[in-house]
């Protein structure tokens, strides 16, 4: 059994090495030699090597006459082979022979193509280097040129787009380390140029403000030209005896800001305003006269550093601080308006240039950030404009600061910043101008009193009678029937204080203008103004020409007379106030004039100081008054009044006859007065304490004086007492008034 597993076995590895791969024989070989039968296995290697020998030996016996043949054939073709190889070694040569020079364009042509591809190479290179080398030439002619920003993008495009595409070159590595400190530089000369444009615009801010102010003005001035045009309308209708009695004023009213006067001054203004068109016609804008493109181009270049935010913050920083040195007024501002203008013109400037930037540029400042500065400077402004003005005392100088103020408002309006406050002051102002303007009114109201004669206004001619007329309204018919020479009932005092009374309304007037009132409102502020005028400067100054020690009787009857005249005249006054403001005066808001008032009281103060001063004269003659009581009864015939008396008598029938022109009620009451005063004084004398004893002869000439008193009352010394009411004046020195006084009322009946 094991001999036949062992010759199966050896079978089967005969046929793996038949079949089998030369390659993977090994493994089956060494399962042989592992095993203990190898002997065995060689010997059937060997039959089956002698197998297959005679199996090749009976093939190649079966296919030996072919081989013969092929063999045959072969030395055949082997003379053949050997004509073609000497053919093809004769074509060979041939061909090397003729390839030679093929080979020689072939290397040249390799040689071209290599030169080609290295001057494509070097092409490119340059292609990329020299847009490199041009804007960094480019960037090298605008910094030359201090055009940084574009200088700034050159350099932006050159670090992004050309050295990228150019290589590693020397060159680039050396622009590419040049770059930042480029860049430093261009950052540095901008700052130093905003810095340089910061200080400049400081310097100038007066200039552009004033430019500003003037295009305000141009501006103002051709809006306003047809308003006044019916201003002159106006000043037509007004007529011709207004206009004339405010042109013969004469020097008193010059220079009291008034009007027509003012008004002449208004068109003078006008003419130098159409002098000047042309001149500013050709005045550039105030944001022309700035050169911005300091701010413009330092704002781009942070911009493109990413440093916006860093400029913006020291943009405002400093702009705050030159607001605040513009808005510190000089501590002489005051003295003169060229002081005050230049302070706005700074003022101005400094806005125009924030509100320029504020529509040229995206950001830089807002318009939080400038109504806050705006903010700032009205309350500055005002403050100081509160300080300076209060120490001014010239009303012209205040009447040109409120309109440079208003066009100064109007100026920054036209800008668009608020300036409601700036009217509001201008209105607290007016109080300031109105007292000044009473001071002044104050001055020129004393002196007419001085510089007046108080005597009525003689006239000669028709031509001086309407000199006259035009200044002050008469209305007295009978005067006009007069012939000439005559008398004005009233002195210089009269027509020169009515006259100075429409100066200061002329004088409110302009004050008024421009400040965007309504009518209603502009003739309310000059009716308080002229009601302050009239009941506390024009009323002292009556009280003060009747308190003088100087003044007699004859002057106080005519401060009487003239007041009247005036307290009739208080209603021109009210249509001359109606006329300029075009409110009616029945107007239901309308404020009425407290002259009639004023001119009463001074009437009423003259009159109570006529009675005064009749009483104290009558005083002084009745100090002359001697009587001896103890005198004798005088012989036969009648006794003479005493010459004191007398002296007196005569003295107030001369009085008496200057009252003629008076009201009758005052030459009446004054009258009345007179007599009552000396009946009261001889009472007195005659209840002297001092007096112990009476004759009769002293009583004899007591009777004799009073009845030369009760004469002087039968005469009617003043026109208007009905029967003997003036007579009833002396009944008390008859009857008497104290125990005394009815010893002698009896012996004075006796005596009867």
């Amino acid at each position: 059994m094991a001999s036949v597993e062992t010759a199966a076995e050896h079978e089967r590895i005969l046929r793996e090495i038949e079949s089998t791969d030369t390659n993977c024989i090994g493994p089956t070989l060494r399962s042989v030699y592992d095993g203990q039968e190898h002997g065995l296995f060689m010997e059937k290697l060997d039959v089956r090597i002698r197998n297959h020998d005679r199996e090749i030996e009976k093939m190649c016996n079966h296919h030996f006459q072919g081989f013969v043949d092929s063999i045959t054939e072969l030395l055949k073709v082997r003379g053949e082979a050997q004509k073609l190889k000497s053919q093809v070694t004769e074509t060979n040569r041939h061909l090397q022979d003729d390839g030679k020079e093929l080979m020689g364009s072939m290397e040249e042509l390799q040689k071209c193509r290599v030169q080609q591809r290295n001057m494509a190479s070097t092409i490119d290179k340059l292609s990329h280097c020299l847009p490199v080398l041009e804007m960094y030439s480019r960037l090298q002619e605008q910094m030359r040129a201090k055009r940084y920003y574009p200088a700034l993008r050159t350099l932006e495009q050159l670090e992004h787009t050309c050295l990228p595409r150019a290589g590693q070159y020397r060159f680039c590595s050396i622009m590419a380390e040049n770059s930042p400190k480029l860049r430093t530089q261009i950052r540095d000369t901008a700052m130093t140029q905003l810095r340089d444009f910061l200080e400049s615009i400081r310097k100038h801010s007066d200039k552009i403000g004033e430019t500003a102010i003037r295009q305000a003005q141009l501006q103002r001035s051709l809006d306003s030209s047809v308003s006044s045009q019916s201003r002159r309308g106006l000043i037509g209708r007004r007529g011709r005896k207004e206009a004339a009695a405010v042109e013969g004023a004469g020097p008193d009213s010059g220079g009291q800001g008034g009007s027509p006067a003012s008004e002449q001054d208004s068109g003078i203004l006008d003419v130098g305003d159409e002098e000047e068109e042309e001149e500013e016609d050709e005045v550039p804008g105030a944001q022309d006269l700035v050169d911005f493109s300091p701010v413009y181009c330092c704002l781009h270049i942070y911009t493109v550093l990413g440093l916006r935010d860093v400029f913006e913050n020291y943009y405002r920083k400093q702009r705050r601080k030159q607001a605040r040195l513009v808005l510190q007024p000089h501590s002489n501002m005051h003295e003169t308006l060229e002081g005050y203008r230049r302070y706005f013109n700074q003022i101005a400037g400094f806005f125009v240039v924030e509100d320029h930037v504020l529509h040229t540029t995206q950001g830089l400042v807002n318009r939080a950030y400038v109504e806050e500065l705006w903010e700032l400077a009205l309350s500055k402004l005002i403050a100081a404009l509160r300080t300076h003005s209060s120490y001014c005392d010239n009303p012209d100088l205040v009447l040109d600061l409120k309109n440079l103020i208003v066009l100064f408002a109007d100026t920054l309006q036209g800008f668009g910043f608020p300036v409601s406050q700036l009217f509001d002051m201008l209105l607290e102002m007016r109080e300031q101008y109105g007292e000044i303007l009473l001071k002044r009114w104050n001055v020129t109201f004393r002196q007419v009193l001085d510089q007046d004669n108080f005597s009525p206004i003689p006239v000669s001619t028709e031509e001086e009678y309407k000199h006259y007329t035009s200044q002050f309204p008469v209305q007295d018919p009978e005067l006009d029937k007069l012939p000439f020479p005559k008398k004005l009932p009233f002195s210089q005092f009269v027509p020169k204080v009515y006259s100075q009374l429409k100066e200061f309304i002329y004088a409110c007037l302009k004050y008024s203008e421009d400040l965007h009132l309504s009518s209603t409102e502009v003739d309310d502020m000059i009716r308080k103004s002229t009601n302050l005028l009239l009941t506390r400067t024009l009323s002292h100054c009556l009280q003060y020409a009747i308190k003088k020690k100087n003044v007699g009787l004859a002057e106080l009857v005519q401060v009487i007379i003239n007041t009247t005249h005036l307290e009739q005249s208080c209603h021109f006054l009210e249509e001359f106030i109606s006329n300029i403001t075009n409110v009616p005066p029945d107007s239901a808001n309308a404020t009425k004039l407290y002259g009639t008032s004023t001119f009463k009281d001074a009437r009423h103060a003259a009159e109570a100081e006529i009675y005064t001063n009749l009483n104290a004269k009558i005083d002084q003659f009745l100090q002359l008054a001697d009587y001896d009581w103890m005198a004798p009864v005088p012989g036969g015939g009648s006794l003479e009044a005493s010459d004191y008396l007398m002296d007196l008598i005569a003295f107030l029938n001369s009085t008496f006859s200057v009252f003629t022109n008076l009201p009758g009620k005052v030459a009446q009451t004054a009258c009345m007065s007179a007599c009552k005063h000396i009946s009261t004084s001889l009472t007195q004398l005659l209840l002297d304490p001092e007096v112990r004893q009476i004759s009769l002869g002293a009583l004899h000439q007591l009777n004799a004086d009073v009845k030369e008193c009760e004469g002087f009352a039968r005469a009617g010394p003043v026109a208007g007492f009905q029967g003997d009411t003036l007579l009833l004046a002396f009944s008390d020195l008859r009857q008497g008034s104290t125990k005394s006084g009815l010893l002698i009322s009896v012996t004075f009946g006796d005596l009867w």
